[in-house]
């Protein structure tokens, strides 16, 4: 893993962090669940929507949560519903009580690199403090319509047709626009995360995101790259 280190928030305790967008999210997820347990904190990994059941470290009652933070990993706690999904537990707000750091999946992009929001999502939790919107860099200069989840949404708030290539500025905007990736933000901590950093090609393109995220929008990114491994 590389990327995450930089994040400002990695040395501290006691924040409840929700993910959004698409492009290796629930790898990020999982990352930042690895990086927190390496500190010794108690780490809670759930949705307030629905994300895949892990093939490990999923709890299904108090005594399979405390048993697993015995053994020194983190836990991942949701309903099982269809399709081997977890949807989030009634119990969510009691077990992020008992916990150092809590990690959310916040929406769903079907495995797409870019999404825009549907009218339900977001779906933040009061008590969230920081808000990561992600988006995969495989999706720059590939058109719309097939990389990006929610296409119609995506180019309503773009203002271009489902054939236009997906560029840094298009994708800067995606990720901050409040009818995008930071919407329901509100006053909340918020940063991007731009996965899939894999060569030099998708660096460069982070990169130039990077710049106009933070010259254009004054909003702070960061690359990552994962590898097979540490995929989810």
């Amino acid at each position: 893993m590389t990327g995450l280190e930089d994040l400002p928030f990695l040395g501290e305790t006691g924040h409840v962090i929700s993910l959004v967008g698409g492009g290796g999210k629930t790898t990020l997820l999982y990352a930042l669940a690895r990086h927190y347990l390496a500190q010794g904190q108690r780490v809670l990994v759930s949705t307030t929507t629905h994300i895949q059941r892990p093939d490990a470290n999923y709890a299904p009652d108090e005594a399979a949560r405390d048993a697993l933070w015995k053994a020194g990993t983190y836990v991942v706690a949701g309903v099982p519903a269809e399709g081997g999904k977890l949807t989030m537990p009634p119990y969510l707000d009691d077990w992020m009580a008992e916990a150092d750091t809590v990690l959310l999946e916040a929406d769903g992009a079907k495995r797409h690199p870019c999404k825009a929001p549907a009218a339900h999502e977001p779906v933040l939790l009061r008590s969230s403090d920081i808000v990561l919107a992600a988006a995969g860099l495989s999706a720059v200069g590939k058109s719309l319509q097939d990389v990006c989840f929610r296409l119609e949404a995506a180019c309503t708030l773009l203002a271009v047709p489902p054939e236009t290539p997906l560029t840094p500025a298009l994708l800067a905007k995606l990720l901050v626009s409040e009818a995008g990736g930071r919407k329901c933000v509100g006053t909340r901590k918020f940063y991007a995360v731009l996965n899939q950093a894999d060569d030099a090609a998708r660096r460069a393109a982070g990169e130039q995101t990077l710049a106009i995220l933070k010259e254009k929008y004054d909003v702070t990114g960061y690359l990552t790259h994962f590898e097979e491994g540490e995929r989810a």
